[in-house]
């Protein structure tokens, strides 16, 4: 398709004794975030090696664009892995100038682009440090730049948010966005659920190898959701209709009455204008499961 960067059809691996990979297919569009969500030992860390060449699959095949995946694709794919690697005797600016002359960058280039994402991520004042001098927050930023410092056009990020404090969480997400509305798309494997809600426009759910669930995050919710209702009134409601249940009943922080309300065939509407006849409502929601449930959810009946 021509708005997918990355195809991956029907992707296998195998170790002795063990299938990492089973017949796996994602597309992922071109300018979106995608997450990759798994339980530890789902298979994610292979596929991503397999993207970025590290190995091979044993079958099926991996197109970038219309193009089978090869060598020549690398420059155009960033890479954060997990396992950080830097060279921690290096100094922070020598070492980011190294890693984007590897991409193929010119000295003046790549100095320019060193200086450039350091003011952004707030560490030009370390440039002449070496990284083992650093925290380890910092060094993980200085591993980031590394994965992007040469602009392509697909970012993987594996664990981006591990070990960072709150204020460089958000420093790092506003980043990421940032890199998506200019065109970046972006990979994002990662166990915060909460990450996924924010971040991301599209999912693939791996376990015990397989995919098991694909397809756009708000999609995706829909399809979980139940007819489960949350009320709020400024008087105690009596819902003595055989079509609305209580399951939780509580009161706010302010004193309002809480409901929680199982539907069964009756309308939003319906429900609303049933509970104004006693009382003024405060507020009137849909709960939508979460990403995280859904994760257990599915994980727990495989």
């Amino acid at each position: 398709m021509e708005n997918t960067i990355l195809t991956i059809n029907g992707v296998s691996k195998f170790y002795t004794g063990k299938t990492a990979l089973n017949k796996v297919s994602i597309s992922i569009p071109k300018g979106c975030i995608y997450g990759l969500l798994g339980p530890n030992g789902a298979g994610k860390t292979s596929l991503i090696r397999i993207i970025n060449q590290i190995t091979q699959a044993d079958e099926g095949s991996v197109l970038f664009y219309n193009d089978a995946l090869q060598a020549k694709h690398i420059r155009h794919i960033g890479y954060l892995p997990e396992e950080r690697g830097l060279y921690k005797k290096l100094k922070v600016f020598d070492q980011l100038v190294y890693f984007a002359r590897l991409r193929g960058m010119s000295q003046k280039e790549a100095g320019d682009k060193a200086s450039f994402w350091l003011k952004k991520m707030k560490l030009y004042d370390v440039r002449a440090k070496k990284v083992e001098e650093l925290s380890k927050g910092m060094q993980q930023k200085i591993q980031f730049i590394v994965a992007v410092i040469n602009e392509p056009e697909l970012l993987i990020l594996d664990e981006p948010f591990s070990g960072f404090d709150p204020v460089n969480a958000e420093l790092l997400t506003e980043i990421i966005l940032e890199l998506k509305q200019q065109g970046t798309t972006i990979i994002f494997s990662t166990h915060r659920m909460e990450s996924v809600e924010k971040l991301c426009d599209y999912m693939a759910l791996i376990h015990l190898s397989e995919k098991i669930l694909d397809g756009k995050v708000s999609d995706i919710k829909q399809t979980f959701r139940t007819d489960t209702f949350e009320i709020i009134a400024q008087n105690k409601l009596v819902f003595d209709h055989p079509q609305i249940s209580v399951t939780k009943e509580e009161t706010t922080d302010s004193g309002y009455p809480k409901y929680t309300l199982k539907l069964d065939g009756i309308s939003h509407n319906d429900t609303i204008q049933y509970a104004m006849k006693q009382s003024e409502l405060i507020a009137f929601q849909q709960f939508m499961p979460s990403i995280h449930d859904i994760f257990i959810q599915l994980v727990s009946q495989n």
